[in-house]
């Protein structure tokens, strides 16, 4: 085939084996760069235990440059690749492509993962995908600044927004004119969309377009979210958030100058590296609340493994994703690496919980995850996105009425949807 192996230039390949059978098979499995390690080390034991082999790719740094190498394979049929990374947004994309897998992983495995993650792999009635890791937003918070001013964690978005003023004005008068109330991400870009969804989600607002394609954007439970939000600039979060990125509010967070933040997982092991302000001051918790009877809402940043449809050895491939997401695996990453499971037991996991203590008090926050509306919008998910959060960024900006902003929204929206189709 003329793709063969042109799709891997650049890309480290290792194979492993044990002492082989004289009929060993040999799949691939693709990686990704930040944990090519644990997946040496995960392919190596499934290769001592079944006497196959494994040849491992290592995808791109940025893994939006795996998207036209996937797309590639694709085009072609390859069978080069057997198992595939997915980033949770690549889902609807690539859904054509991906094996429906419920025939073999049993049941029982399947439950043992936060439903939130499973149920977001399920696309027109098939299992294409296992989770591999799960990132989902999370609440960090100055627990010591809470217990100062007899404060308990806010339920809802209201509670936050006046906790936080309350402690920012209260830490100002008191010689800190630097002290702001809430630190995340508002610059116009894909961790915009993941904000404001949270903020919709957990309001009853739905997620933004559903599953079946129709917009849902435009309605007083949004309008409230956003409306909201547009408020937080200048009073409990400064200009400069509509700037900000993940990095941008996790550095004013960490100096020490912010109550409350809003961030992936990773926020947790930064924050207290040994030497940093906050070591032992921070707290974890589920995002607030939109409004009663709602759930958290964190917006899924799972990653997942799936198997090609162009595989020529799919049920060896399915045998090594169901080694690659069980619980030995699992918790083999969760210590060596931080990587948050998604095996539910492993929240209760005495080893792991020494490795990532925050675990106990954010498995609320993995439980109830909402996945963005990549499912409804497939290929056309990224230009959806980029409308969205522009669109965002302007209400919350302050540059015209939000009801307009919303009823302009919907109607770029419902054409995107229209164009994808």
């Amino acid at each position: 085939m003329k793709h063969k192996l042109k799709m891997l230039a650049g890309m480290a390949v290792v194979a492993f084996a044990s002492a082989l059978p004289a009929r060993a098979e040999t799949v691939s499995m693709f990686c990704s760069a930040t944990d090519y390690e644990l997946c040496e080390k995960a392919v190596a034991k499934w290769s001592e235990k079944t006497g196959n082999e494994v040849k491992l790719n290592r995808m791109p740094q940025n893994l939006d440059d795996a998207i036209p190498i996937y797309q590639q394979l694709f085009a072609a049929q390859s069978s080069d690749i057997d198992v595939l990374y997915i980033d949770v947004i690549w889902l609807g994309m690539f859904k054509d492509h991906l094996l429906d897998v419920t025939s073999m992983i049993p049941e029982d495995e399947v439950k043992a993962h936060f439903a939130s993650a499973t149920d977001a792999a399920r696309l027109d009635g098939k299992l294409l995908a296992m989770p591999f890791y799960i990132d989902t937003g999370l609440m960090f918070y100055r627990k010591d600044l809470l217990e100062k001013y007899g404060k308990e964690p806010p339920k809802t978005w209201e509670e936050m927004t006046a906790t936080a003023k309350e402690i920012q004005d209260a830490e100002r008068k008191a010689g800190n004119p630097d002290m702001w109330g809430y630190a995340w991400q508002g610059r116009s870009y894909e961790g915009l969309t993941c904000d404001a969804l949270e903020w919709i989600a957990s309001a009853g607002g739905g997620t933004i377009i559903s599953d079946d394609g129709e917009v849902t954007i435009n309605s007083p439970v949004t309008e409230a979210a956003l409306t909201r939000a547009r408020g937080w600039i200048g009073t409990i979060s400064p200009e400069g958030v509509l700037n900000y990125d993940e990095e941008n509010s996790r550095a004013l967070f960490e100096s020490g100058n912010a109550v409350f933040h809003r961030n992936w997982p990773y926020v947790w092991g930064t924050s207290q590296a040994e030497g940093g302000k906050l070591v032992g001051k921070v707290g974890v918790s589920a995002l607030p609340l939109g409004a009663e009877g709602q759930k958290s809402s964190g917006t899924l940043g799972t990653a997942y493994l799936g198997v090609s449809k162009y595989s020529e050895k799919q049920e060896l491939a399915a045998d090594l994703l169901r080694y690659m997401v069980g619980s030995e695996d699992q918790k083999m990453r969760a210590i060596e690496g931080g990587y948050n499971p998604t095996v539910a037991a492993l929240y209760e996991d005495a080893d792991v919980l020494a490795k990532i203590p925050f675990l106990g008090m954010a498995k609320t926050a993995f439980e109830e995850s909402v996945a963005r509306p990549s499912a409804g919008t497939g290929k056309n998910y990224n230009r959806i996105s980029r409308t969205f959060y522009r669109a965002v960024h302007d209400i919350i900006s302050g540059k015209d009425d939000v009801a307009k902003e919303l009823a302009d929204l919907e109607r770029r929206l419902q054409r995107d949807v229209k164009a994808g189709e």
